[in-house]
C-alpha cells in the first residue's frame, strides 16, 4: 500500500492524497505522487516566442524547468503575479514542469467516494484539464489532469 492510495482507517474506501492549489480563488488538486516540488516565488527567465502561457524558464537544482502561467493558461484575470507565484514542479513526459499558481495549501487525503465527475456545467476549459472534483466546505476542489494541462502545450510548441 502507497502513501497515495490509502484504505482510511474508517472503512471509507480507498482514499488519495492531493497537493492543493489556488489559482484566481479556485481551488486545485494534483496527486501528491505528481508532484515533485514546491518552491516559493522564484525569478524566471521569459523564453522569447513561447506559447503565451509559458512563463519562461528557473533553475532548480542545476534542471532547466519550464514555467507555466496557470492564470494564463485557464485564461483567468491577471494579477501582479508570477512575481509572486508559488511553483509547483511536476513532471511530464521526462521534463519538469513548474506550474504557477497563487498559492499552495495543504495536503489533503480524500475518500475516492467522494469525487465527482466533470458536471456538464464546469467552463468547457476547465473540463478539458479536470479528472473530476470533490464538493469542499462550499467550494469545489478541481482535479488537474496533468497530462492535459501540459499535453496542450507541447502541441503547440
Amino acid at each position: 500500500m502507497n502513501a497515495a492510495t490509502n484504505k482510511d482507517a474508517d472503512n471509507n474506501g480507498p482514499t488519495q492524497d492531493f497537493v492543493t492549489m489556488t489559482v484566481a480563488g479556485q481551488a486545485f488538486g494534483i496527486p501528491v505522487l505528481h508532484v515533485r516540488d514546491v518552491l516559493g516565488p522564484q525569478r524566471i527567465t521569459r523564453v522569447p516566442l513561447a506559447p503565451p502561457e509559458i512563463e519562461g524558464s528557473l533553475n532548480l537544482r542545476g534542471r532547466i524547468v519550464t514555467a507555466v502561467n496557470m492564470r494564463q493558461r485557464l485564461q483567468l484575470p491577471k494579477s501582479d503575479f508570477p512575481e509572486k507565484a508559488m511553483a509547483v514542479v511536476v513532471e511530464y513526459e521526462d521534463e519538469p514542469y513548474s506550474l504557477l499558481v497563487d498559492e499552495v495549501g495543504e495536503v489533503l487525503r480524500l475518500s475516492d467516494r467522494q469525487r465527482d465527475t466533470n458536471p456538464a456545467t464546469l467552463d468547457a476549459k476547465w473540463r478539458q484539464i479536470a479528472d473530476g472534483l470533490y464538493r469542499l466546505d462550499g467550494s469545489l476542489l478541481i482535479v488537474l489532469n496533468i497530462a492535459a494541462v501540459l499535453g496542450a502545450i507541447r502541441a503547440e510548441a
